[in-house]
């Protein structure tokens, strides 16, 4: 049985709990209450001249605004995003750093690669999810082809032919496209678009799959030529354009890119439904979404626990798409 001196102690240190608790707290509290007082870092897992950073400086910029602080943009390729991912995965929860990405980090990382440096579900906070990324299929506009049918003959009449790629969306695509067709296409990885498009265009590679957002000012220049969209349904950015799916052999492709807004895992709540707010706000306004949809990005808002229950599925989707893909990890 406890002596007198330990019931003591005891009680002293239960009476001391809420007080400690409170001071435990306060910093945190007082951290979100003062924040922002300093410039945030967007983390980008794509190089410039890419759809998700076009979108990022844009955000950035409203962001910064808003807040009444710079929201500097910083690149980070390579490793098919997984550099960018780790480095906010290890960064300080403390809001000022964020993580702009796709599904190439957070649905399809974990099938594409043996050994992923972090958790897309554990490492991170769900701010919002900005919107969608659609693709779409480009040629160099030398090839002899104008529509999705017509590749695919010329396809299996030149065996061997290869696809590039610059993101997750960009491998997949190609790998369902080639399995779908009963082709032996060839693959040829870029560490970013930008560097896939430009041989695009010289002819090196003829085909790939392009974000809207990346592409778009190519095509309109002529120098590749836009034979389809990845989703289901046409998309209301490029209404002339018909699905891949339209086109028998095609049935069922259906390959959508998302993007969205995380901040590390243990960021304090009100930070992060302050965040959402502004970029719910930043999607939704009258004066931004123009630019977006000029850049090919359909934007929209979406609350953290909406965006939370929407990565889960998409994880789930994409490694679904993956293996259907036969594509193995490496």
């Amino acid at each position: 049985m406890p002596t007198f001196r330990a019931r003591r102690m005891l009680a002293a240190a239960i009476v001391a709990l809420p007080a400690l608790a409170t001071l435990s707290f306060a910093p945190a509290v007082h951290a979100a209450d003062s924040w922002p007082s300093r410039p945030i870092r967007l983390v980008v897992p794509f190089a410039a001249g890419s759809g998700t950073d076009a979108v990022a400086r844009i955000t950035a910029k409203e962001l910064g605004d808003a807040l009444g602080q710079n929201v500097v943009v910083d690149n980070r390729p390579g490793a098919n995003g997984a550099i960018a991912a780790e480095l906010v995965a290890q960064a300080a929860p403390d809001g000022y750093t964020l993580f702009m990405t796709t599904n190439t980090t957070h649905s399809a990382n974990p099938s594409l690669m043996k050994k992923l440096p972090y958790d897309p579900i554990k490492d991170f906070t769900p701010v919002g999810r900005m919107g969608n990324l659609p693709f779409m299929l480009v040629i160099n506009p030398k090839l002899p082809v104008k529509t999705v049918p017509e590749l695919i003959a010329y396809a299996k009449a030149h065996p061997g032919m290869s696809y590039a790629s610059g993101n997750s969306t960009g491998i997949v695509s190609g790998a369902t496209f080639s399995r779908l067709a009963k082709l032996d296409l060839l693959h040829v990885p870029y560490k970013s678009t930008p560097p896939a498009m430009t041989d695009v265009i010289a002819g090196q590679v003829p085909m790939m799959f392009v974000d809207v957002a990346a592409g778009i000012a190519n095509v309109k220049a002529g120098k590749m030529r836009a034979l389809a969209v990845t989703t289901a349904q046409r998309s209301r950015l490029l209404p002339d354009l018909p699905p891949i799916a339209d086109t028998p052999e095609m049935k069922g492709f259906d390959i959508t890119s998302w993007n969205g807004v995380f901040a590390p895992a243990k960021t304090p709540q009100p930070i992060v439904e302050r965040l959402n707010r502004e970029l719910s706000r930043i999607a939704s306004s009258k004066e931004v979404a123009p630019r977006f949809e000029a850049l090919g990005f359909e934007a929209f808002g979406q609350n953290p626990q909406q965006f939370a229950g929407f990565v889960a599925g998409e994880l789930v989707k994409w490694t679904k798409l993956v293996k259907d893909a036969g594509i193995q990890p490496e």
